[in-house]
């Protein structure tokens, strides 16, 4: 019990009566320690000279350790359990998100302008000249949020009724962090075909299309064929939001090790979407030395002889059927390892293989490619995807900046270009002052990660020609 791994998702509140005497709080708070549970928020909800009720919050591991925790409190004398709620299902009835109108409809007059008779004069203006659409709707600050549900988080192939909470998420993060209005759209098919029909159909309404949990690989035909059709910016969020976000740590992590990304050896533990975006992006930046590896062992090695194949065509140099290696041997002697696979597949002496300085980022959630408490002792620098760690991989620094970059000048769509000038913004907003083993990337909350992100990708975007709007206030 002294290694429970706690998330800020597992938590209880627990509404208690308590007999209104010195003495009976404490034996809750005792019942909460010896259970190793982690406390947090108390509320005195109501007092009376005989009762008080209080509510309490506490972290738990799991479902089965709050049950636990919970058994206990009801077997205490001078306390009786009220209720107990899990605050993550409270945050989430009736859904996160909402639709708000931008002007009153208060008057007659009002309704005549927004809607009939007023709104076919803008319908036709539209029609005679269809860029209007970008001034005259909501489709120029849009975006959709697409999934079959395939491959939700961690945890599969759900399908869509399970995927919307996530689609919910994405939403808020969009416009919350880039004020950009985003849309969950939840696909009753698994075929891609029918995938990619869809969102052609749908796009008019929209500024951009944000792919998200598509299981692999069907998400590189999806997105590959979706940019081709579309003249709307198109990106597999699992894919390149987490290779921008890789590559803006990767770079402040080697300024710590001083070692040049083009002398460095890596190891990537997983191709699938994320993987494989990882592996391109990463041979893009510099990198001249990458192994990657599936269940098998070793499927991918580039080096100075296939090093221009796989930057042009990454499959092409991936053999999936013929394992070099295995996923350890492939540690002995490298620089960084990178994990987009699955938890636990490492331990910390398996790291030991790696070069002195090691660069080791365990991406997998919940539980990284390595347990944390191992690997911190022995990597000089360590990051994850999970927020109770330091240096956190997350998407969200990226997207809502690119996708703000690329809705701000109506750009044809996301190339290489705009995401590696993302990961340099990124990485930039770390200063030299401010850079340490524990501190690679600015903060999810940090008000400067938008706007320098977008800015980049907007200039980006204009250097490569796929840029359609002149300024922030042109309508062209």
């Amino acid at each position: 019990m002294d290694k429970l791994n706690f998330s800020p998702a597992n938590k209880l509140t627990v509404r208690l009566e308590l007999v209104n005497k010195p003495g009976v709080f404490a034996q809750v708070v005792k019942v909460i320690a010896k259970g190793n549970a982690n406390l947090g928020a108390v509320d005195i909800v109501e007092v009376t000279p005989h009762k008080v009720i209080r509510d309490v919050t506490f972290d738990v591991a799991s479902d089965e350790h709050g049950q636990r925790i919970i058994e206990a409190l009801n077997k205490l004398e001078n306390i009786k359990v009220v209720s107990f709620s899990d605050p993550v299902f409270l945050l989430h009835l009736g859904g996160k998100i909402h639709i708000q109108n931008k002007v009153p409809l208060k008057t007659r007059n009002q309704l005549s302008m927004a809607y009939t008779p007023g709104v076919a004069k803008v319908c036709m203006a539209i029609a005679q000249e269809h860029g209007k659409v970008n001034t005259l709707t909501i489709k120029s600050n849009s975006v959709a949020v697409v999934t079959d549900g395939s491959a939700i988080l961690g945890l599969g192939n759900l399908g869509p009724e399970a995927a919307l909470p996530v689609m919910e998420g994405k939403a808020m993060l969009f416009k919350e962090f880039a004020d950009i209005d985003a849309w969950p759209i939840c696909l009753a098919t698994q075929d891609a075909e029918e995938i990619i029909e869809t969102v052609k159909n749908i796009a008019p309404v929209f500024g951009g299309i944000n792919l998200e949990d598509i299981s692999a690989p069907r998400c590189f035909e999806i997105e590959a064929r979706l940019k081709k059709i579309l003249n709307i910016p198109v990106m597999h969020d699992d894919q390149h939001g987490t290779a921008v976000v890789l590559l803006a740590a990767l770079k402040n992590a080697l300024k710590i090790v001083k070692k040049d990304i083009k002398d460095i050896r890596v190891t990537v533990s997983g191709v699938g979407a994320a993987g494989a975006a990882c592996c391109r992006i990463l041979l893009a930046a510099g990198v001249r030395h990458l192994l990657a590896c599936n269940r098998k062992g070793v499927v991918l090695v580039v080096d100075d002889e296939n090093l221009d194949q796989a930057r042009g065509d990454l499959f092409s140099c991936v053999d999936a059927n013929a394992p070099r290696m295995t996923l350890r041997e492939a540690l002995n002697g490298a620089d960084v390892f990178v994990g987009v696979s699955a938890g636990n597949v490492l331990s910390g002496d398996d790291l030991k293989k790696m070069k002195d300085d090691r660069i080791v980022f365990a991406m997998a959630n919940p539980d990284p490619e390595v347990n944390p408490r191992e690997a911190l002792d022995i990597c000089r620098v360590f990051a994850t995807g999970r927020s109770d760690f330091p240096n956190q991989i997350n998407n969200a620094l990226a997207f809502p900046g690119i996708f703000r970059g690329a809705l701000n000048v109506r750009a044809k769509e996301i190339n290489e270009e705009m995401k590696l000038a993302a990961s340099g913004a990124l990485a930039d907003l770390v200063s030299k002052e401010q850079l340490n083993e524990e501190y690679i990337l600015p903060g999810i909350f940090d008000k400067r990660v938008v706007a320098a992100v977008a800015a980049a990708v907007q200039e980006a975007a204009y250097k490569t020609k796929v840029a359609r709007k002149g300024s922030f206030s042109d309508g062209r």
